[in-house]
């Protein structure tokens, strides 16, 4: 069995943001040498999500409004009487979930057809990570 670990790091230019990733992690994949495995990808903070869909432009702002719906950025959050005022960003992050298992088959990410991988960015701005952990033979 063999494993690989390596980090990505972010400072987002916007507080909320979509970084598409597939590129990087496709290139993780090929570095480790795994032929048939298994690729963890995680983001390392509370505020941010690894998510996958399509990359489409339309997509992704259905997706930003459905969160907002779901989690809207208000003031009277109670995690807002810590001083912080990001209580939002933890729960959409919650509703993506902050880390993904994607196969690897002959040395390759195995997605489907329209399949990317997303960094989803809910309350940036400052340097984050994700760590990209691949198991296999």
């Amino acid at each position: 069995m063999k494993s690989h670990t390596e980090y990505l790091f972010f400072n987002t230019k916007q507080r909320k943001e979509f970084v598409n990733i597939t590129q990087n992690i496709e290139k993780i994949v090929n570095i480790s040498n795994v032929q048939e495995g298994f690729c963890l990808v995680s983001a390392m903070h509370i505020t941010a999500a690894i998510w996958v869909n399509d990359e489409e432009e339309g997509l992704k702002q259905d997706v930003v409004e459905w969160l907002e719906n779901i989690a809207p950025s208000k003031k009277n959050y109670s995690h807002h009487r810590t001083g912080e005022d990001n209580a939002d960003a933890h729960l959409k992050r919650t509703i993506l979930h902050h880390q993904v298992i994607l196969p690897i088959t002959k040395g390759k990410l195995d997605l489907g057809p329209w399949e990317q991988i997303f960094y989803a960015e809910f309350d940036g701005q400052r340097k984050k990570r994700v760590v990209v952990k691949i198991i296999g033979e």
